[in-house]
């Protein structure tokens, strides 16, 4: 075991580690997070089984995406910010590559494309959304209160929709969550490798909060797609919580309404982004790959995908410095369990809308959505599998009923 310490000790060592966990690593933040417990904790020994599980409550506390946060900062604690900067990419220029030549062969050959096949992708989000918000009220949602907060943040979401809205309810929730819920204290927690100072933390969040506040103003100031591009999706990666999934109302509000993508290509692509492994905030270079207005193809998605991104980057190396202090605090983790119920509620009302009212369009298509329910969450299928039947599905029932 020591050679494989010392051997993971490079740059390049650990590229490669979190590269292959990027080709591989299918099924979602929670089976990422499984994968990573199997090869950081069990088979490299990076960390304890106590510290990792630490790691992950935290990461799921902040928003943004939670397994990369997790691999970032486990790269961190490895190798510094070089370490943290290598095992993002590794993990996530994968799914990003592929997600951007579907766009770009989209874009290319869209009309070649039976329609039936693009339907069959946009059916396909609907059982793969309805699975996250089953797994997620399953553990978010377990007595009446949580369930009330839910509900709430359902109606209020579908009746006021707007990316602004959604994060007051999430600060609601969160005040909800102190007021009515007293955790237990947490036991004790070992530490964590993390070199960076409490002063080097400030910066990082302060350069958050500054770009978090400055960006809109700058799109303002100077109108340009390109810092609109920044700001948009630097905001939606700043005020997500709950995961992947949970993007994608804040996203299809930011570009579909603008015109920057049309509605079919966003759920076309969404479908798509379950095939791939890694991230799904990855869908955010399909949509900068997509855009109606220059810079779109490759430019646009790697600017997608690092605004995106940047927020768990800089929030990750802004808190670990405080992370054992801010675990142990019981009202953080009060307003942790309201949050949680809440993004199940924005995440139940995106099924609704945009996802359901955009594909389901005949009784024939909920068939289908179930079928690929079924198939997700009872028959443990591979995502790209389902994704591949749902596609070849819709063009059957295109031409049954068409032909």
């Amino acid at each position: 075991m020591s050679d494989t310490l010392q051997a993971d000790r490079s740059h390049w060592a650990v590229f490669l580690i979190f590269l292959r966990l990027g080709l591989t690593s299918f099924g979602g933040p929670v089976a990422h997070l499984a994968y990573f417990r199997d090869e950081f904790v069990v088979r490299r020994q990076w960390l304890s089984e106590r510290s990792y599980a630490d790691l992950v409550a935290l990461c799921q506390f902040l928003p943004g995406p939670a397994s990369s946060q997790v691999g970032i900062a486990l790269g961190l604690s490895r190798l510094g910010y070089g370490g943290a900067l290598v095992a993002w990419m590794g993990f996530t220029l994968p799914s990003a590559i592929a997600l951007i030549l579907f766009a770009q062969g989209l874009a290319s050959y869209g009309d070649a494309v039976p329609t039936g096949v693009l339907h069959g992708l946009k059916v396909l989000a609907v059982a793969v959304v309805a699975q996250a918000v089953w797994g997620m009220a399953r553990n978010a949602c377990t007595d009446a209160p949580r369930m009330a907060i839910m509900a709430a943040a359902t109606c209020f979401v579908l009746l006021l929709p707007s990316a602004l809205g959604q994060v007051g309810v999430i600060g609601v929730a969160a005040l909800i969550g102190l007021l009515l819920f007293k955790p237990q204290p947490g036991a004790c927690h070992d530490s964590l490798p993390i070199s960076i100072r409490r002063r080097a933390g400030l910066c990082w969040l302060a350069l958050f909060l500054t770009l978090l506040l400055g960006l809109p103003l700058l799109a303002t100031l100077f109108p340009g797609q390109m810092l609109s591009m920044l700001d948009a999706f630097y905001r939606s990666g700043s005020l997500v919580f709950g995961g992947g999934h949970v993007v994608l109302p804040l996203l299809e509000a930011q570009v579909v309404p603008s015109g920057w993508v049309d509605k079919d290509a966003f759920l076309a692509g969404y479908g798509v982004a379950q095939a791939v492994p890694g991230p799904l905030f990855t869908f955010a270079a399909y949509l900068g790959a997509s855009m109606n207005q220059a810079p779109s193809g490759w430019v646009g998605g790697l600017i997608c995908l690092v605004a995106i991104f940047a927020p768990a980057f800089l929030l990750v190396v802004g808190v670990l410095p405080f992370w054992q202090r801010l675990l142990r605090n019981s009202g953080t983790q009060a307003a942790l369990l309201g949050i949680n119920a809440a993004v199940v509620g924005l995440l139940l009302a995106a099924l609704y809308q945009p996802v359901w009212m955009s594909a389901i369009r005949a009784p024939h298509d909920v068939g289908l959505a179930l079928v690929a329910l079924v198939a997700l969450m009872f028959w443990k299928l591979p995502p790209w599998l389902v994704v591949l039947g749902s596609g070849g599905l819709g063009w059957l029932l295109d031409i049954a009923l068409t032909g």
